[in-house]
């Protein structure tokens, strides 16, 4: 008999539909174990008890009247913290947001809401969500559940560790620089960057608006996609929003790995990486093979500057965002964020354009790279989960390196180049800490990284392990 929390979503929602299941004892569970386990590991920064009890009340009722709302009815899923909900303080992790109650739900709560979701709570991020570590020091340091004293990564790192944790079936992220995928590898669960336009960020606390992105995490490829079914699609509040129509994510899922084409840059994708790392994705690429895929070397003669480049925007356009609050507020932000964000405003305009340039070549030398690979795949970042409060790691020669230029390696790429981009678990290093490899797509090709992905986890059980919590 399995216990409620290590059902996955896809298999919750399917006895919640069925009525073998109701969505009360599914948000009871969920509770507990936040009660239980969270006062360590801080991945909540508001948990919302009575409200998704009365909600789950609501959704068993339809239920048992035969009325379904939609794909994750009753099903408990958590909300970043940068996310608005109406009427509810949404902090973004910072103490300037602390009492803000937002006039207006996100389009991507709108839509979760529509769909038949119960949130269970906020959760804690980085603050304003620019970092990777999730030490935030007005709402608690989120640990990793995995090892305590490891880092989550970040910024969606509460996100990460409420599914990875299971106090929740799924979460919704945003992902600028890496925030889902980073704090999706180290965590061991699934997390997906969509295309730049894909899902709609009205009503979340921008980062850099040219790249902010909001996505699913979950703990299997098949959960991501039920729920970004939901999320996904045009909406005329966003200016950034894409008309184009969506996939049925969910029957893409079947279609197997044969005859894919894998884009791999050898150069770039397995230099400087700790070995574990390495050699996990590799073993993750000899499976693919295995499945019937074959691997593409591929050239892309710029790849190198995109650190540079992502450093470059995703610290002039938070500045910009910032610009006020800062001079009036500064002693509300964090040390960390202020500085970054002072830093920021001493970048020249020609240092942002020339940004902006390269990631106009960057993006034209994939898609032309498409036309002979489906996707690619490589790691998602360079190193497993480093210790808490380092701010920087060793990589390989015994070298100290800044942490936040480091786990911007690969995750870099699909955030400049605004093309998807998905963490799954490929294995587990020495001292039993997940890793992840990224798939990365076409543009709006959300639904060949589900069946990839998908189609690996079929083949293999790194999904299926969880964190034992004290």
């Amino acid at each position: 008999m399995i216990e409620l929390p290590d059902l996955t979503l896809a298999q919750a929602a399917r006895m919640v539909r069925d009525r073998k299941l109701s969505p009360v004892e599914l948000v009871e569970a969920a509770l507990a174990r936040i009660k239980a386990h969270d006062g360590v590991l801080k991945s909540f920064i508001t948990v919302f008890e009575e409200q998704a009890l009365q909600v789950a009340k609501a959704a068993e009722m339809l239920s048992g009247a035969g009325h379904e709302l939609g794909p994750l009815q009753g099903i408990p899923i958590a909300l970043k913290d940068n996310v608005a909900v109406r009427g509810t303080r949404t902090t973004a992790g910072s103490k300037v947001l602390a009492d803000w109650l937002p006039e207006a739900d996100a389009t991507v709560v709108t839509r979760l809401r529509q769909a038949g979701a119960v949130f269970i709570g906020k959760t804690n991020m980085h603050e304003f969500a620019w970092g990777g570590t999730s030490a935030n020091p007005h709402y608690g340091a989120v640990r990793n559940p995995w090892n305590t004293e490891r880092f989550p990564a970040g910024s969606s790192g509460g996100s990460a560790v409420a599914v990875a944790g299971r106090f929740c079936y799924g979460a919704v992220g945003t992902d600028t620089g890496g925030s889902i995928r980073l704090p999706s590898a180290v965590n061991g669960i699934v997390g997906l960057r969509p295309s730049y336009g894909r899902v709609s960020n009205h009503g979340v606390v921008p980062l850099a608006w040219s790249m902010d992105t909001v996505g699913p995490m979950a703990r299997t490829v098949e959960d991501c996609a039920l729920m970004f079914g939901a999320m996904a699609g045009f909406d005329t509040k966003d200016a950034a929003s894409s008309p184009r129509a969506c996939d049925d994510y969910m029957q893409a899922l079947a279609g197997g790995c044969k005859n894919l084409r894998i884009g791999i840059v050898p150069a770039y994708f397995f230099d400087h990486l700790q070995a574990p790392v390495r050699e996990g994705v590799k073993a993750a690429l000899d499976t693919f093979v295995e499945l019937g895929a074959h691997l593409v070397d591929v050239d892309i003669l710029n790849i190198q500057g995109n650190i540079s480049a992502q450093l470059t925007i995703e610290s002039a356009e938070p500045s910009t965002y910032h610009q006020r609050t800062l001079r009036e507020r500064p002693e509300d932000y964090g040390d960390d964020v202020r500085t970054l964000l002072e830093v920021g405003e001493m970048l020249l305009a020609t240092h942002y354009l020339q940004a902006q340039r390269y990631r106009t070549l960057l993006r034209s030398e994939f898609i032309e790279a498409f036309r002979s690979v489906d996707v690619f795949i490589c790691p998602t970042l360079p190193f497993t989960a480093t210790r808490m409060g380092e701010t920087s790691v060793v990589i390989e020669q015994g070298r100290l390196e800044d942490m936040l230029s480091a786990i911007m390696q690969f995750t870099g790429i699909a955030s400049l180049t605004g093309l998807p981009s998905m963490n799954v678990p490929c294995g587990f290093d020495g001292d039993g800490m997940p890793m992840g490899m990224q798939i990365i797509g076409r543009p709006f090709d959300e639904a060949t990284l589900f069946r990839v992905g998908h189609a690996f986890q079929q083949a293999t059980q790194f999904h299926e392990r969880a964190p034992v919590l004290a």
